[in-house]
């Protein structure tokens, strides 16, 4: 028998975590898992980009893999499933069918599995696509209960597309993602520090405590009014992003460790950055790290604001 799960999902609950996927997030993951404890009720994260909606449903399989989640949810599995992958047909037995009509189907047949979508408000059609939208075939679904699901939207989307469909949204609890703020985000970046340095072969070179003044500069560097308008996310994920590159850069260098150099130039290259608020960052950094860079022999380069335009200009 075809299966959309097997062949569009991915299972969460599988997934190898080096560390908990959703540091900080404990409030939002009690929501959603009493939501989901709920009869005919599903959970809708809602936040916008770049907060950790999907972190918080990594952290949910996490505890199950762990088995610290209620008695209830033990033994269930979390699917990823990409809204795109529901809109199209597939041809079972020579008749072309609805792939979510299909799933629907499936998820008769199979126990104890949740599935997580990730941009859910493109499941609502348009109101000339009248009742066979995504959204209005998994209605009958969540209504007995033979679909559990975790959405995540933005909150701009949710406001356009999803509070239009009452009749959808009656089957799920809002659950409100806000952005971390910066000490909550220095405990991410430093919770993620293992399992970048799995992934890359990269440590970083230094004790926990210079260690947590780098993560600092880069959350710094990385607060609301620094961010370049349009194209840098929130927080955590655009400090994410310059944590990333420090790791990068040594990579790039051969380095088997990550030093205030390399993180140096993680924070000046980065495009996210206005070019104004990194010289301005980076000034601070050479104070901050003076006698770290002195004890090493490094010397951390003066970038000149016209220079720095001109390379991001290039770039």
């Amino acid at each position: 028998m075809y299966s959309v799960i097997d062949t569009y999902g991915d299972d969460l609950t599988k997934k190898q975590y080096i560390t908990n996927p959703a540091i900080a997030r404990d409030e939002e993951i009690k929501r959603a898992i009493v939501i989901l404890l709920t009869p005919e009720k599903s959970a809708l994260l809602v936040g916008k980009p770049g907060i950790g909606k999907t972190a918080i449903v990594e952290g949910i399989s996490y505890l199950i893999q762990r088995n610290e989640v209620p008695d209830a949810l033990k033994g269930y599995r979390i699917v990823r499933l990409n809204s795109t992958s529901l809109l199209g047909t597939m041809t079972i037995d020579g008749r072309e069918v609805l792939v979510a009509n299909q799933l629907v189907q499936e998820l008769k047949t199979v126990d104890k599995t949740i599935l997580f979508i990730d941009e859910i408000h493109m499941l609502i059609g348009s109101k000339e696509d009248g009742p066979m939208d995504l959204a209005n075939i998994l209605k009958a679904g969540l209504d007995r209960g033979d679909i559990k699901v975790i959405g995540a939207t933005t909150t701009v989307e949710y406001e356009t597309y999803i509070l239009r469909d009452r009749a959808f949204l009656r089957r799920f609890e809002k659950v409100d993602v806000l952005e971390p703020d910066e000490a909550t985000t220095v405990k991410i970046l430093m919770g993620t520090i293992p399992k970048m340095e799995k992934q890359t072969g990269v440590k970083v070179k230094y004790n926990s405590y210079v260690t947590e003044l780098l993560v600092r500069a880069i959350v710094s560097a990385t607060s609301e009014f620094k961010r370049v308008y349009g194209i840098a996310a929130m927080y955590p994920d655009v400090a994410l992003s310059v944590l990333s590159q420090a790791f990068s850069n040594a990579l790039y260098n051969n380095k088997k460790e990550a030093d205030v150099l390399d993180f140096y130039t993680a924070i000046k290259s980065s495009r996210k950055i206005y070019p104004d608020s990194i010289i301005k960052e980076l000034e601070q950094f050479r104070e901050t790290f003076k006698d770290l860079c002195n004890q090493e022999n490094v010397v951390l380069p003066i970038v000149k604001l016209e220079d720095l335009e001109k390379e991001q200009t290039s770039l």
